[in-house]
């Protein structure tokens, strides 16, 4: 594992290096966080990564300290660094469940701080994502800037050009 690579419920003190949230769905998603963090390294070896996904033994897992380990490095990300999220489509169904159901908050949480304080985002999208033709529009026509790639690399790559810009 990297040092540069943060799970929760650890916090490393990242204010002023750039940091990349790795925003999306995981329950019923692939493991597509493994998979952009080894793009990202090898694009930006400098850069610290949030990535909210982590197995947990039975009974560890607590919801408040997730939220709010989440909520910090977003915070983080959007001072000094990008907001990625990656839309992947569903993988395991859950049926008690609707897939990506905060993911969907968030995106809506952080298209709006994009729109008012100028906060990096990177919206990539897979094709198959439910619902992925409307976010694709609403985006686009009150974020015409924040590029919306339909693959996992595309996506990192845009990261990284947004991180050196």
């Amino acid at each position: 594992m990297s040092e540069k690579l943060i799970f929760p419920p650890d916090y490393v003190d990242v204010q002023e290096v750039p940091v990349v949230f790795l925003a999306g769905p995981i329950q019923g998603a692939p493991e597509w966080q493994a998979e952009a963090t080894q793009i990202l390294q090898k694009l930006a070896p400098e850069i610290y990564i949030a990535s909210p996904r982590k197995k947990y033994l039975d009974g560890q897992f607590v919801y408040a300290e997730q939220v709010d380990w989440e909520t910090h490095y977003l915070n983080i990300a959007a001072k000094n660094g990008v907001v990625m999220f990656w839309l992947a489509k569903e993988e395991t169904h859950y049926p008690e469940r609707a897939y990506a159901q905060t993911s969907r908050f968030e995106l809506g949480e952080w298209k709006v701080k994009h729109e008012r304080d100028g906060v990096k985002l990177v919206v990539g999208i897979e094709k198959g994502f439910s619902n992925e033709r409307y976010i694709r529009r609403r985006l686009a026509q009150d974020c015409p800037q924040v590029v919306m790639p339909d693959t996992l690399i595309a996506t990192c790559e845009q990261v990284y050009k947004l991180l050196k810009s």
